[in-house]
């Protein structure tokens, strides 16, 4: 009995003595980790310090939307500015994509403005209001330049269960441009012209009225209208000098303008994705072209003609991309690679 206690003894000795053993250089080990983590994080930490830097961006001078000065002069309107400038360049993702989409849809857009004779800065107003983007905003509005229904039919914008031309970038920006010319005409300035496209002609009516101020940089609005210019004129100065505000872009990065040719219809479609399957091309395909389309079919009772936009059944390669020669960097002003 003895024997068997003094043995167990000895196992459990050993058996310990094996265990602190393993605790201690585990422990050791976990020190000697821990020592390698902070030497890599204090390499890293000096790699950042003197590599990444966060700088306020000096104002210009002067600066001007759609032609016009902005009173720099001013103190809240150069803080104003610079608080945008701040908000949209440290806002990277978001400014990346602005120039990537720029680049694809500022040569359907620059063209409708200049016939209509709206200044080439209201591009930028439609960056404003969706990215570029057809987007949907809470309170219904729709597409790039955000039109709400009662507002884009009234300029003769198609909205219905089937269409929704909204979504249709030539035809709303036409839409947009008659409208912004018609509040030219009543406010001759097209800053306040902007500022009603974002709240509402009679909203601004009413201020202007009760404050007794026609110009917007002396008017007292909500926020998001009180912003609304000031963050146009930012994303311009951004655009037009990416270098300037640290943005650093090859005509590579940009999304291509893509090539398309019209195929018109008079008559109903029952099914579009046999149609998109006549020209080579996806139902997505066909979608993504022309979102207008509402549904998968068309009735079109009235004998209307639409104008169906067909891409190059290539475009989605990347011997496309490689032969993008119709995208221009100059759209939005990106530095020559030297």
């Amino acid at each position: 009995m003895k024997k068997k206690i003094i043995a167990k003894n000895i196992f459990g000795g050993i058996t310990a003595g094996i265990i602190i053993f393993f605790a201690i250089w585990g422990a050791s080990d976990i020190f000697i980790f821990s020592k390698k983590v902070n030497i890599e994080d204090i390499k890293y930490s000096q790699k950042i310090d003197s590599t990444y830097n966060i700088y306020a961006f000096p104002l210009p001078e002067e600066a001007t939307f759609a032609d016009e000065l902005i009173p720099l002069d001013l103190i809240d309107v150069r803080e104003s500015l610079d608080y945008e400038i701040l908000k949209a360049a440290y806002w990277q993702s978001e400014m990346f994509l602005y120039f990537k989409r720029a680049n694809r849809y500022f040569p359907i857009i620059e063209p409708i403005l200049k016939k209509y004779k709206i200044p080439n800065d209201f591009k930028y107003l439609a960056i404003t209001e969706s990215g570029l983007k057809n987007a949907v905003s809470p309170s219904g509005a729709k597409g790039f330049w955000q039109f709400m229904e009662t507002t884009g039919k009234s300029y003769n914008l198609e909205i219905n269960e089937e269409i929704d031309e909204r979504y249709n970038i030539e035809k709303s920006t036409v839409a947009a441009c008659k409208y912004l010319n018609d509040m030219h005409i009543k406010y001759k300035n097209w800053a306040i012209v902007a500022a009603a496209y974002n709240n509402g002609e009679g909203n601004i009516n009413q201020q202007i009225d009760i404050q007794k101020q026609t110009n917007y940089w002396d008017l007292l609005l909500n926020e998001e209208t009180g912003r609304y210019v000031y963050r146009i004129a930012a994303i311009k100065l951004i655009m037009e000098n990416p270098e300037k505000y640290g943005f650093k872009l090859r005509q590579k990065d940009l999304y291509p303008f893509i090539q398309t040719k019209n195929i018109e219809i008079d008559s109903a479609v029952t099914d579009f994705a046999a149609f998109a399957k006549k020209f080579d091309i996806s139902y997505k395909t066909l979608k993504n072209f022309n979102p207008w389309l509402r549904k998968t079919y068309i009735t079109n009772t009235k004998k209307q003609k639409y104008q169906i936009q067909i891409p190059d059944k290539s475009y989605r390669t990347k011997d496309y991309f490689k032969n993008d020669k119709k995208a221009d960097s100059s759209v939005i002003n990106l530095p020559k690679n030297k």
